[in-house]
């Protein structure tokens, strides 16, 4: 009999009145505003302006959750499109279910599509969101815990957890891999912080270690859960995507070093004033308008010297205070040095 273990909730859902607090998605949430937290300090770390992984997380975060839903939906089909199940559930994201690759791979084009409108590189932005991304991953597996799901083998260790019975599992004492996941990822996150100060990783890289990192733990966890998934060479399918994606990151991490070495000067240049400040703009016409006048009274007159002309070079100034005086009035001057010198 096992005396110590971790308890499940035994509801996953807290009714405010009409509102229901579903823990599951309370832990995405948590994750998301952390992971835009850290990225936002680490972004202006490396020069770029507040407020700019926020604005760029408004696209990546909904096609991020679109692309996790999909790749559940997509590699678990059975849950929902055969005989005596429900299709209706599959859009019933609160009961669990995002797959981190559709997450990952649909909230990269969402960024991308932010990073092109602000015109900044996708790759120092993922840099610096990459920790934050692990944190967020951290955070949104106890989301797990609250629906009672994703556990491995049963074990008697003391830090199992308990799960009561109910759909599609049965009670017992289990490896509680949303729990080693989530540790992982805090390790992961620490690993990306340390390497990025310490190499100064760019253009990418710190993210694909984050991708690697992940994977290679994924791996090994992934093995040991129970829970219903589809096998290929006897391997469930997430091994396989874990292996394929963590070497795909390590390829991009070595010849990304080799052709672009260091890290980016510049992750956000400036762009100038924007339609949306007025102010700004008025201020760049008031100066271009000033620019004329202030370059012409600036610009020096051309000096035209003949092989008779014998004018000093205080004379230019006589010649502008008497600019109303004939030419020949100034070169008869010129020419009877004897009489100035009476004067």
């Amino acid at each position: 009999m096992n005396l110590a273990y971790i308890p499940s909730p035994s509801t996953g859902v807290i009714h405010l009145g009409p509102i229901p607090l579903r823990g599951y998605a309370f832990c995405i949430i948590i994750g998301v505003f952390v992971a835009v937290w850290l990225g936002n300090k680490r972004w202006i770390a490396r020069g770029g302006k507040p407020g700019t992984v926020a604005d760029i997380a408004v696209w990546a975060v909904p096609f991020g959750l679109i692309g996790g839903r999909l790749y559940h939906v997509i590699t678990d089909y059975q849950l929902y499109f055969v005989e005596g199940r429900n299709w209706v559930d599959a859009f019933k994201i609160w009961e669990g279910g995002l797959g981190i690759w559709g997450a990952i791979a649909l909230g990269a084009v969402g960024a991308w599509i932010g990073c092109r409108l602000r015109g900044i590189p996708l790759p120092a932005w993922a840099d610096a969101l990459a920790p934050g991304i692990a944190l967020a991953q951290a955070f949104g597996r106890w989301g797990n815990w609250f629906n009672q799901e994703l556990y491995g083998r049963a074990t008697d260790l003391p830090w199992a957890v308990k799960i009561s019975e109910g759909p599609n599992r049965v009670a017992g004492t289990y490896h509680p891999t949303f729990l080693y996941e989530s540790l992982w990822c805090l390790g992961v996150a620490a690993l990306v912080i340390w390497a990025d100060r310490r190499f100064k990783l760019g253009h990418g890289r710190a993210f694909a270690l984050y991708v690697a990192a992940y994977c290679l733990g994924r791996g090994w966890i992934e093995y040991m859960r129970v829970d219903e998934a589809h096998h290929v060479l006897g391997l469930r399918l997430n091994v396989w995507t874990a292996i394929v994606v963590f070497i795909l990151a390590v390829v991009y991490f070595v010849l990304s070093a080799k052709l672009r070495p260091g890290r980016e000067e510049v992750v956000e240049p400036d762009r100038g004033p924007t339609a949306s400040d007025p102010e700004a703009k008025d201020e760049v016409k008031g100066a271009d308008a000033d620019a004329p006048a202030v370059t012409e009274t600036k610009s020096p007159q051309p000096k035209t010297v003949t092989e008779d002309s014998r004018t000093e070079d205080s004379e230019p100034k006589a010649e502008a205070k008497t600019g109303n005086e004939p030419a020949d009035a100034v070169k008869t001057d010129a020419e009877a040095p004897e009489a100035t010198k009476n004067l």
